[in-house]
């Protein structure tokens, strides 16, 4: 009984070391989900499923250390309007963070600003409502609409990024245009044979440029 009485006593001190250690370790950070919300640009037309947007994305960011998970919400052909159709239940409980890259196929269809504007707002007033912190990635309309319309589209994207207080990103193709050393000639190598989607190597100059940007969202996310 002295022996056992001992014994149960000499646990006692490494019962509240072990307690003591556990307090101290570190809590793991967890994990980051991002849902990139867009079109064919995000979904990765035309291309084999690594090599696409948000894989690629994912890779870049997890290879600098980033516990992160990217949700690849792109569809081919999509609208602001499909996207905020899409919005609500693409911003599931487990979304920290999203992407949004729409208004390609805005212009394609000479759809007015003021409407992308408003889908944008919806999107934006979606991710709000979820408590969802967001990058909006601008687009730049072509010239051959004129200058009214193209001051409007161009616009709209940072007076909303503004509003929102959301992160913004100026341009979704700054890797492949946005250098001084960006050469037309060269940026058609880094497109496939339509001119609009980039190739692997135009996403990886993308995803290059782009990174930066999302590992504020993360950071972002990390601070709420």
């Amino acid at each position: 009984m002295a022996y056992g009485a001992v014994g149960a006593r000499s646990k006692r001190p490494l019962l509240g070391l072990s307690a003591l250690l556990v307090i101290a370790m570190p809590v793991a950070a967890e994990e980051v989900v991002i849902a990139a919300l867009g079109d064919s640009l995000t979904q990765g037309y035309g291309l084999v499923q690594e090599e696409g947007f948000v894989p690629q994305l994912e890779a870049w960011l997890q290879a600098r250390g980033h516990d992160v998970r990217l949700i690849n919400a792109g569809v081919s052909g999509d609208t602001t309007a499909g996207g905020l159709a899409r919005a609500a239940w693409t911003l599931t409980d487990e979304v920290d963070g999203m992407i949004v890259t729409l208004g390609g196929n805005d212009l394609l269809r000479a759809i007015p600003p003021e409407a992308s504007r408003a889908n944008l707002a919806g999107i934006l007033d979606a991710a709000l409502d979820a408590n969802v912190e967001v990058l909006l990635v601008g687009m730049q309309a072509p010239g051959n609409y004129g200058p009214d319309y193209q001051q409007a589209f161009d616009a709209m994207y940072p007076d909303l990024a503004r509003q929102y207080g959301t992160l913004f990103a100026e341009s979704f193709f700054e890797g492949l245009f946005g250098t001084p050393e960006s050469d037309p000639g060269n940026v058609v190598d880094l497109m496939q044979a339509d001119g609009i989607h980039p190739n692997a190597n135009g996403v990886a100059l993308i995803v290059d440029a782009l990174g930066p940007q999302v590992e504020a969202l993360i950071s972002a996310v990390q601070a709420d």
